[in-house]
């Protein structure tokens, strides 16, 4: 299959472009820059319309990855709408240009990366049928709208959308030089809690990720999907993993209230109120299953 990847130098990109090659899928792969001598990558701005439609026209895909984001790689929680507003971007009006650009392409088919830690608020593991939290007065509702424009935009137009968990590995946030990862190993990242909680994190490698893809392609699946590892887990009990993973000292346990003018309400949200996610739809449909079951193995490679 020709396969056009949005996205193409970022974390989950990198990871994915090599592995669809192998699996004989003809690939070439998009972003705004474009390091020089890559192979079978090519420089165009995703929120260029004409550009997008150009490219599409031209080379003729008969399915568009959509995994742009402009995420931060040192995100400041305090900060968080103001640096997640370049991806937002991504997750709407770009997503508009891809579906302009699958038409012109010939009714290609379009796969989007949606987020699998942004469900309403329940008990236990959210599936497929849970919806976004949409609560108007969510601090995390500046985030969850463009998520959620971007998986109506992406099933109207019949696409997939594969909602994956915290994404870790090489140059994620969890990674020693990441966000999470430098802040755990330097013994500067508390456990929060909220009424004695913490937010439930379903994880991924972005080598599990990478073979979701390839087995959506595979299928040929429509609709939605939680592509996370097997053991969600409270943060209350991984980071302590975490920071003993890279070195760096048992994390202390603060009261949300506590730590809130330090991280903000964002902060606080992300730490308190996340919930974590089902698998099992994309074991059935999709016939994957991570390689790396929980995060605790993960964690320690490291």
């Amino acid at each position: 299959m020709r396969v056009a990847v949005a996205g193409a130098t970022g974390v989950l990109g990198r990871a994915c472009l090599p592995l669809l090659r192998e699996h004989g899928h003809e690939v070439r792969g998009f972003a705004r820059n474009v390091p020089a001598g890559s192979e079978d990558l090519v420089a165009v701005d995703l929120l260029d319309r004409d550009a997008v439609v150009g490219f599409a026209r031209e080379w003729r895909p008969e399915a568009i990855l959509h995994l742009a984001t402009a995420i931060p790689h040192d995100l400041e929680p305090r900060r968080a709408v103001e640096q997640f507003a370049p991806t937002n971007r991504l997750r709407t009006e770009g997503t508009r240009n891809l579906i302009a650009a699958a038409d012109a392409a010939g009714d290609a088919w379009l796969i989007a990366e949606s987020i699998a830690f942004m469900s309403a608020p329940g008990s236990g593991p959210a599936d497929e049928q849970v919806p976004l939290r949409n609560r108007e007065d969510d601090v995390l509702a500046p985030i969850v709208a463009p998520v959620a424009e971007l998986e109506r935009l992406t099933l109207d137009a019949g696409g997939t959308v594969l909602r994956f968990g915290q994404l870790y590995g090489p140059d994620t946030a969890f990674a020693r030089d990441g966000g999470i990862g430098a802040m755990a190993a330097a013994g500067r990242m508390p456990v929060l809690t909220r009424h004695g909680r913490s937010s439930v994190f379903s994880m991924l490698h972005t080598g599990d990720a990478a073979t979701a893809i390839a087995a959506t392609l595979r299928t040929g699946a429509r609709g939605i999907f939680n592509v996370v590892d097997d053991d969600p887990a409270e943060v209350a009990e991984w980071l302590p993993v975490l920071a003993d993973a890279l070195g760096g000292r048992t994390p202390r346990r603060l009261p949300a209230w506590l730590a809130r003018p330090l991280v903000g309400a964002y902060g606080v949200a992300y730490m308190c109120e996340l919930r974590g996610a089902s698998n099992a739809k994309a074991r059935r449909e999709l016939g994957w299953e991570p390689s790396i079951a929980s995060w605790r193995e993960g964690f320690r490679a490291l």
